[in-house]
């Protein structure tokens, strides 16, 4: 079936709230797509992994970049292929059904739970910030995701507004933070020399691209731009230029507040698990730390909230295709809730949050879904050439600079895949393993789907 073929589904209830937007619709959108709760706890594990202030901020400025040349390409794929499962279904038109299956099966089990794990666990060390109490980061994230989950599937859903308070909350505690560090910083421990810290090498560029791994994940959500070409008035001019003007935004916002980090914490910012609370309180006393505490937890919890609805699209996709359980397609009559997918995806991310460490999960996570970044990337590629050898498609915006730019953006996706495997590679191996596991689940029931067809007949 080529992109000719494919109908445009209506889209979902909720997609209508976004319906007309304009630029500056269009760009909160994308920033409120983005920033979440990972700004908070990852530049830790960035300092951990690049050891210079210059390093460290080319580091934010270049997942920037990425994610800007990601959202370009998701905007194109999504105007030729506007079916419901986002992603799936462009590995699967593109590629190969069992390569859609395989994004399925890594979603569920790594992508989606990890992502979510590992943003309950920011939640969580938050939490005990503002709480003091005596008691682990991972048993608070898991009844965290079992709270949310259970909310979830009795069809509570956080509105429109909810999802601006919480994007405006995580922007409003940026802000706070960077003005007192302004006004009442103390003496400045950042330092531009070395610039490099070491002579370029293989293993520099091992670091850099193992640093852009925590870097990626909170830039992750550039992706859900390309669910928003159908809700934007004169997308092809209208969308290009929202997810530019949306992803600086979150560059300057994201660059600026690590500016602050380094600047107020200096090398002791790799020890700081909680480097907002840690800055805060050396401007403004326990006050202080309390204050940014609170702002951030609430918007990690909201934006967890958020985030499980998001994923069983896939499921249901993969289940109408008949590769996977066909309950998992049920949506309850009343609530029009997905409640078994949505229980299934809680009930992993939970047993995620119990056994692995924040940054053993954002390992995870961005390596599969980096080389998943990738592989979609390249369906553009093939879709492309599809267009050469046939007459032309009209197609509402197409990515700059293409075929350059979709080929860096590759490059640096799958970069960040073979810097994490050298960098932990016992885990990203495992994450791996996980993944192709799903080949023999997928032909086991495309076997029995077909089966039950010849039956049937």
């Amino acid at each position: 079936m080529t992109s000719r073929e494919i109908p445009r589904v209506p889209s979902s209830p909720g997609s209508g709230l976004a319906r007309h937007l304009g630029l500056f619709g269009t760009t909160m959108a994308v920033m409120g797509g983005i920033i979440g709760a990972g700004i908070f706890i990852n530049p830790y594990l960035v300092a951990e992994r690049v050891h210079t202030s210059f390093l460290i901020l080319s580091v934010w400025i270049a997942g920037g970049v990425v994610a800007l040349l990601g959202g370009f390409i998701y905007a194109e794929l999504a105007a030729r292929l506007p079916v419901v499962g986002g992603q799936y279904a462009y590995l699967r038109e593109a590629l190969h059904p069992s390569v859609a299956f395989l994004y399925g099966w890594v979603l569920l089990l790594v992508i989606q739970t990890g992502g979510m794990a590992a943003v309950a666990v920011t939640f969580a060390r938050y939490f005990l910030e503002l709480t003091h109490w005596s008691v682990g980061d991972f048993p608070v994230a898991a009844a965290a995701l079992a709270v949310l989950t259970a909310i979830n599937c009795f069809g509570v859903r956080a509105g429109s507004r909810v999802q601006s308070a919480m994007t405006l909350t995580a922007i409003a505690a940026i802000g706070l933070l960077e003005l007192f560090s302004f006004f009442r910083g103390g003496q400045a421990q950042i330092s531009f020399r070395p610039i490099l810290g070491e002579p370029p090498s293989l293993k520099l560029a091992l670091a850099f691209g193992s640093a852009m791994t925590p870097v990626l994940f909170a830039y992750g959500g550039w992706q859900t731009s390309s669910f928003l070409g159908g809700e934007v008035r004169d997308p092809q001019k209208t969308l290009p230029r929202g997810l530019v003007c949306g992803v600086l935004g979150v560059i300057a916002v994201y660059t600026s507040v690590n500016l602050v980090y380094v600047r107020a914490l200096g090398p002791g910012l790799a020890a700081t698990t909680t480097p907002a609370s840690a800055v805060m309180r050396a401007e403004l006393g326990p006050r202080g730390g309390a204050l940014i505490a609170a702002g951030i937890a609430f918007s990690a919890f909201g934006f967890l909230g958020q985030s499980i609805l998001t994923a069983p699209r896939v499921y249901f996709a993969m289940a109408e295709d008949r590769v996977f359980f066909r309950s998992v397609a049920w949506v309850h009559p009343r609530t029009r809730v997905p409640v078994i997918a949505i229980a299934l995806q809680g009930v992993w991310a939970i047993l995620i949050a119990l056994t692995g460490t924040y940054a053993q999960v954002v390992n995870y996570v961005v390596a599969m879904d980096s080389i998943f970044f990738g592989l979609t990337a390249l369906c553009l590629l093939l879709l492309r050439r599809r267009d050469s050898s046939s007459p032309p498609v009209a197609i509402a915006y197409r990515v700059p600079g293409h075929p350059w730019t979709t080929l860096l953006f590759i490059a640096a996706e799958w970069l960040v895949v073979i810097s994490t495997f050298a960098r932990d590679p016992r885990r990203s191996t495992i994450g791996l393993l996980i993944a192709l596991a799903g080949l023999p689940v997928y032909f086991l029931w495309r076997a029995k789907s077909k089966s039950r067809g010849a039956t049937t007949a």
